[in-house]
């Protein structure tokens, strides 16, 4: 049985950071825990696969690696784990009685970013290389990210020793807090680099080249990974994920991975019938026309679609007949039509069918509404 997103078991965006992750596995160990749901063998699962989660996403080197490669890159490291409760209680009451990890060694991934790509038809149905600038917060080059100025280094807090946090003796209780000094980060910085002020992180524009697949189409989105913005305290990067837009064409729309398009015909082919040169994205083919094609009927040509990114299989070309009235007629050219129309005329429904059939269920319909008015 293949197991599930861990960030979606944990109910957390991909972006979360290190505190929305123990918040969000505190509430489900808390609901499914075994002692509030004695003999629920559905409510262990559920406990044991978000422990599982916790510590893939809460170890910033598995997560990395999950991130990157899925389940198949953390393949092991969960093997053995069983359901324990104290480190539950640890994460929630850590702050307040001293039982909870440091945070000197605490890191956080960086945030994921999104790009917008506008590219054309023809580029979404045969692919195509293209330059994005991305503005990011990366890792300060000058510093390598510490943080302390070039030549300086990065100091252990003296304040709580590297530990992040400092004990305080209220009457019987020795509380845990985090430390003032440093802010949990148990260092600091007495010269801070002056490219990134101390933070380890500038915001600079990267210039990254993306390929576009062929056969990609509108709300497809393409990840990078390791190119979102950098983590803090060394922490992994984010990724960028490129989001596809295809601008409209003149001559045909998408469906999936067929394509539409309208072909106006004369009045004279449409009656008599003909051949009519039809656009694809790679040239022209004739369609023929058969004799009394009235606006509205479609023709498909096989193959002349969008193969799509993940398919073996191009969609069709999907011809649509839009019969074209004459416009901006001669006198003589009126006087044909007219002697046209009153021989037609004399045909009756044999020349028009629809029309006629049209014009007698009009007159059935105001005939029954007259009988019910009365």
């Amino acid at each position: 049985m293949s197991k599930r997103d861990y960030y979606e078991v944990l109910g957390v965006d991909r972006s979360a950071d290190a505190d929305g992750l123990k918040k969000a596995y505190r509430r489900l160990a808390m609901k499914y825990h075994p002692d509030r749901n004695p003999g629920d063998r559905e409510a262990e699962r559920k406990f044991k696969e978000a422990k599982e989660a916790y510590e893939i996403l809460g170890d910033a080197r598995k997560r990395q690696a999950y991130d990157q490669f899925g389940h198949a890159g953390v393949q092991g490291g969960t093997a053995g784990s069983t359901a324990d409760f104290s480190d539950i209680f640890g994460d929630i009451f850590g702050d307040i009685f001293g039982t909870g990890r440091g945070s000197s060694q605490r890191v956080y991934r960086g945030s994921d970013l999104q790009h917008d790509l506008e590219i054309s038809l023809e580029e979404a149905v045969f692919g195509t290389e293209s330059t994005l600038e991305i503005p990011r917060q990366s890792t300060c080059t000058e510093c390598d990210g510490s943080g302390a100025a070039p030549g300086t280094s990065v100091e252990e807090c003296s304040t709580c020793g590297g530990a992040g946090q400092v004990r305080m003796q209220q009457g019987f209780f020795s509380i845990q807090q985090t430390c003032p000094r440093c802010r949990g980060q148990g260092k600091t910085i007495r010269v801070p680099c002056d490219y990134c002020r101390g933070t380890g992180r500038r915001r600079v524009t990267k210039k990254l080249s993306v390929k576009v697949p062929a056969g990609v189409d509108s709300g497809d989105r393409i990840r990078l990974s390791g190119e979102g913005e950098a983590g803090t305290n060394n922490g992994p990067p984010g990724d960028l994920y490129v989001q596809i837009y295809v601008r409209p064409h003149e001559l045909f729309t998408r469906e999936n991975s067929d394509l539409h398009c309208e072909v106006p015909i004369s009045f004279s082919m449409a009656a008599l019938g003909g051949e009519v040169e039809v656009p694809t994205l790679k040239g022209k083919v004739k369609l023929k026309v058969p004799a009394e094609t009235q606006t509205g009927r479609l023709f498909r040509l096989r193959g002349k679609g969008v193969r799509p990114v993940r398919g073996s299989t191009p969609g069709d070309l999907i011809c649509s007949i839009v019969v074209e009235t004459p416009v901006n007629l001669s006198k003589h050219q009126k006087e044909l039509l007219e002697k046209f129309s009153r021989d037609v005329d004399k045909g009756g429904n044999r020349h028009s069918p629809r029309s006629h059939s049209w014009t007698d269920d009009v007159k059935s319909f105001f005939d029954e509404l007259k009988f019910w008015s009365h």
